[in-house]
């Protein structure tokens, strides 16, 4: 009963605050630090239990996220929205949603906006918390779609088709995107771009941008950003090269698949997050006004690469 209880609660604040399409979109000021934590304070509650891949914790995550693209008129992508994965036991499934593009060429051609919305589950207690909430990975990444699909369900104005894709089983080893990058490629789907989001919950410090893109010197992904932004809000984090963080998110097997631009958005750093992967990982700790920050200035970013009358973003 608690369960339902919070998804009530913050269903009725993400929809109090609701614009209608007939509202002049104020971009700048869209996503707020209330759509925000209603979103974060349900997907990292203790209620959900971690969120881990085949468990009741991430079914009513999963649940959470198909009644808002229901409420939003975004599409199932397949026949439900549910899209089973065929590389994992128990039973697990993204949830993936589309917006048919209004141009009748370009149409056509897919941009897929994606996070995982799978965490660890239960861990060793400390201090009493067994707990791994998942807050900034990546019920962090999930929200910051989720606000992208609310908007461009409102403007209902994008050329290209707009699918978004929230994976499981990410922290299984990609086992969410293996299967939908698969699964798109047998269908023969033209995908132009993927645009993944993970752990955007915590900004970073003395940085002359806003996130950093993994795999920056495999696509000029980041000057075509920055450039629909109208600022340098994308950079390059030495950092996530280091460490190879191009092939360790969900991005990568759509790059595999399809050899496209397949790139990761993120404001963790490794110096301003102390509690990946551990009981500390809590809605709490999160700056809302921040992940706010981040899907108002991406707005303009995936609009334009939707948009767009030729595809511009380029492998190197």
């Amino acid at each position: 009963m608690r369960r339902i209880c919070v998804f009530l609660a913050a269903t009725l604040i993400l929809w109090s605050c609701k614009t209608t399409k007939s509202t002049l979109i104020d971009v700048g000021n869209f996503s707020s630090s209330q759509t925000i934590g209603a979103h974060m304070n349900f997907l990292a509650s203790d209620e959900l239990h971690g969120r881990e891949a085949g468990t009741e914790g991430i079914e009513a995550a999963a649940y959470y996220i198909v009644d808002l693209m229901e409420k939003q008129g975004i599409d199932p992508y397949y026949s439900s929205y549910q899209d089973t994965l065929d590389n994992f036991e128990p039973a697990a499934y993204n949830v993936v949603g589309m917006l048919k593009g209004k141009d009748p060429v370009l149409k056509d051609e897919v941009v897929l906006v994606g996070a995982h919305y799978d965490h660890i589950g239960a861990i060793g207690a400390k201090e009493g918390d067994s707990i791994a909430n998942g807050a900034n990975d990546n019920a962090s990444g999930t929200s910051t779609v989720l606000e992208l699909a609310r908007y461009f369900a409102l403007a209902n104005a994008n050329k290209r088709t707009l699918v978004f894709a929230l994976f499981s089983a990410e922290e299984k080893g990609l086992k969410g995107s293996d299967h939908l990058a698969r699964k798109m490629k047998a269908e023969g789907v033209d995908l132009y771009a993927v645009l993944n989001f993970e752990m955007t919950g915590v900004p970073m410090q003395n940085k002359e941008y806003l996130v950093y893109v993994t795999g920056y010197n495999k696509s000029n992904i980041a000057e075509v950003s920055n450039a629909h932004a109208g600022e340098n809000i994308v950079g390059f984090l030495p950092t996530a090269e280091g460490y190879n963080l191009f092939m360790r998110s969900d991005n990568y097997p759509f790059f595999e698949e399809f050899n496209i631009p397949s790139h990761t958005f993120s404001t963790f750093d490794f110096t301003n997050f102390d509690h990946y992967h551990q009981v500390g990982d809590e809605a709490e700790i999160m700056d809302f006004e921040h992940m706010a920050r981040v899907v108002n200035k991406m707005i303009p970013v995936v609009a334009g690469i939707v948009n767009a009358q030729e595809k511009e973003i380029k492998l190197d």
